[in-house]
This record gives C-alpha cells, structure tokens and sequence, in this order.
C-alpha cells in the first residue's frame, strides 16, 4: 500500500465550501481520475482518506492537507495534476509527496492567517494589535452545543501585526491587513475569536466580516516564530533514500 500526502487550496468562492462539501468532490475526484484506492472493510467501504485540521467553512486557505492511501504506486506529481484537472477551480492540489514519515497531523501545530478588514484605517488597526500584543489575558465567548464558553485568546497566538501591501489595496477606502500565527491548542483559537479579543481590548469592531484565509499550516518553530513546511520531512527523506540503497548495492558488490 502506498500513502501520498496532498496539499490542496480553497480559493474564491469555493471557501464557503464545507468541510462536508470538500469530501463529496474530493471523492468524485478520485473516481474520475481512477485512482487505485484503499477502501476501508465492512458493509459501507469507504476511500481510505485521512483528512486534517480543515480551516473553517467561508475562510480561505492555501494550505490543507490530507493523506490517501492507494493500492498501487503511482507517481505523486502526475497523480497531483490528475486530482486537480478532476476538481473545479478554487479546490487546487498544489502539491503532492510520498507519505515516507509518519506522523502527519503532529507536524500541523500552527496557522499563519491573514485578515482582511475592510473599512478600517490600518493605523486603528495597529492601536488595536499593539493593545491585544500587551494585554496579559484576552478573554473571548464563543457559543458551542454546550452554551456560551469563555476562555483566553492570548497564549495561543505567537505573532499578531499589521501588514501593509499595496497590491492588496485596490480601491481608495481605508483597508487594514493583519497577520498572525497561532497555535493549535485545545480549544482551538480561530481568526474570529482574535477578532474578538481585538474588540475586547481596542473596540476594533470592523464594518463588514473580515476576509480570512490561512497562509500556511505546519510545525512551529519556537525560537524564529515560522511556521515550516509539513510535508518537507517525506521530501527529505525520499532524497536520502536513493543514496542509501546506493550505498548498501555498492557493499553488496564490494
């Protein structure tokens, strides 16, 4: 059995897709491409898909992933342009690996986000950012099935800051870009629940929903504050692989 991990995106409109919606065209994907999938056992098999830490329904994002496990090997680039010719625009699979370390879900640690909030004077923004950066505790309630929870936003976000880009300006009216990179932590802290805390601390309460997509997702690393690239261990180790075999051929001829 051979496991390709896949990276994919959700852009445009298609970031009002759920989670749900994604599986349904994700598996009649596979089914257009003929992929030779694994299928789990019992009277209902299923493609045999490990899905993981999927952004929330109406944000966008560059950086989802999920794993596929297939019967037959089959190159992972060629495999890629298949999926992506198979899904509609918006949901685009941009990259592919062979699945060579275990362990994937415990390389997504944090997020890198981006909010767009349209209709904020980015200098309101950064007065807001720098009050939620010096708070101690920046408590927030988010409604579950169990009533209305209240926790603290702050230790989960490592970086929050303004980010000023031109290009992401097309029009005259005031426009603020905030960046951040959270972790992942129990509960999770979601780009809404900052958007919260920032009211909370600042009272930065943007007139229309903010624009949300996730830039990256991956392990954190603690001493530079980034967010590296979860697949580049299978990367690596597909490199390193080819030279190992090598060296083990030329003893056995030696």
């Amino acid at each position: 059995m051979q496991r390709i991990r896949l990276r994919y995106t959700k852009r445009g409109r298609l970031r009002f897709t759920s989670h749900r919606d994604f599986q349904r065209a994700f598996e009649r994907a596979l089914r257009r491409a003929e992929v030779p999938m694994a299928y789990s056992a019992g009277f209902t098999p299923h493609p045999k898909v490990s899905y993981a830490n999927a952004a929330p329904t109406g944000t966008g994002s560059e950086a989802e992933y999920l794993e596929i496990a297939l019967t037959e090997a089959r190159d992972p680039e060629k495999l890629r342009l298949l999926l992506d010719e198979s899904l509609p625009a918006g949901l685009d699979v941009v990259d592919a690996v062979e699945a060579r370390i275990s362990g994937l879900a415990d390389r997504l640690t944090a997020s890198v986000w981006e909010l767009r909030l349209d209709g904020v004077d980015p200098a309101e923004a950064a007065r807001a950012v720098s009050a939620f950066n010096t708070a101690e505790a920046v408590e927030v309630q988010r409604m579950t099935k169990n009533g209305v929870r209240t926790f603290d936003a702050r230790p989960a976000v490592v970086h929050l800051e303004t980010h000023s880009d031109p290009a992401d300006r097309p029009t005259d009216q005031p426009c603020a870009i905030l960046r951040l990179v959270v972790r992942h932590v129990t509960p999770a802290v979601r780009p809404d629940d900052v958007l919260s805390g920032l009211r909370a601390v600042a009272d930065l309460a943007p007139p229309v929903p903010a624009a949300v997509t996730r830039l990256a997702q991956g392990l954190l690393d603690e001493e530079t504050g980034t967010v590296t690239d979860p697949l580049a261990p299978d990367r690596e180790a597909a490199t390193a692989r080819p030279t190992a075999d090598s060296a083990a051929a030329a003893k056995a001829s030696a």
